[in-house]
């Protein structure tokens, strides 16, 4: 009975979260079809979905989203991968080096923001390191990064946390099939380069696949970024939903619960698809029948 109840502790903050995310889907799902008693509004309507689609903005914002989010996933994984193995192979995988890692995870994005635009802005350091050492001859030979319908800035800026991110995810594991089965392959004569990708990368790829479906979410998702680095148009799906939301006539609240309504659909999608191809990659390898 004591161990029931330690055990039942231990979940408690688990539960608690996983109470008010429910309430907070339950919320966006019926407010987005247009029940609000507070603002006079109780038929259960379609309505609002229907005008968010027809909107020509929307596909834009969507697009948008998905394309920050999956660039910002795709080189990240890549990039922290990458520097998960340089870090094993010259055997810096723990101690004063992995806290090092560990930094730029716990700044807020806010906070990065700030530093992406000391840093990469038109008149930030790099571009008066180049006009003071004359490789500009003003501020504005400097390529514009950031504010761009490209939403490169918001790109990097997801980066800078990110990569990190996915280091700190995959190194334990990755460490540990390079130190046995990797090992093993480079005693039989692979290279080492040879041993990464044929033995330990395929091993990895299940741990990776989930810090890529963390990125992309997350991504897909956030705001603060798209909102303080990207460009007025086309606005990223999350800021379009949250200025929606923020509109002073409370009964386009609907509206902005819709937007939100569908991002949560497009998640889920994603999280499905990705759940498949974990199934159908975990076949391929072996890992699971």
């Amino acid at each position: 009975m004591k161990n029931k109840t330690h055990i039942f502790l231990l979940l408690l903050p688990f539960l608690g979260i996983s109470a008010m995310m429910c309430v907070s889907v339950w919320n966006v799902a019926v407010q987005s079809l247009g029940y609000i008693p507070a603002f006079g509004l109780t038929n259960l309507t379609l309505e609002y979905y229907k005008e968010v689609f027809r909107n020509p903005d929307f596909l834009s914002s969507v697009l948008v989203s998905l394309r920050i989010a999956l660039w910002s996933a795709v080189f990240a994984c890549i990039l922290g991968v990458a520097l998960s193995m340089a870090l094993i192979k010259t055997q810096k995988a723990r101690g004063a080096t992995l806290y090092a890692i560990r930094l730029p995870i716990l700044v807020p994005h806010a906070v990065v923001a700030v530093f992406v635009v000391q840093i990469l802005g038109q008149t930030g350091l790099i571009a008066r390191l180049g006009y003071a050492l004359g490789l500009l001859e003003d501020y504005t030979e400097f390529p514009q990064l950031l504010y761009t319908p490209s939403y490169f800035g918001t790109v990097l800026a997801y980066l800078w946390k990110e990569i990190p991110f996915v280091a700190y995810f995959v190194l334990a594991f990755m460490s540990g099939i390079s130190d046995t089965l990797g090992e093993a392959a480079e005693n039989l004569g692979a290279s080492p380069i040879r041993g990464f990708f044929e033995v330990t990368l395929p091993l990895s790829l299940n741990v990776i696949a989930k810090a890529f479906l963390i990125i992309f979410i997350f991504a897909f998702g956030g705001y603060e970024l798209p909102l303080l680095l990207g460009s007025t148009l086309p606005k990223a799906l999350s800021v379009q939903t949250y200025l929606s939301y923020m509109n002073p006539d409370l009964l386009q609240r609907p509206l902005a619960m819709a937007m939100n309504g569908t991002m949560l659909l497009l998640s889920a999608a994603i999280s499905f698809a990705y759940a498949l191809a974990i199934i159908g990659l975990n076949r391929k390898i072996g890992g699971a029948k």
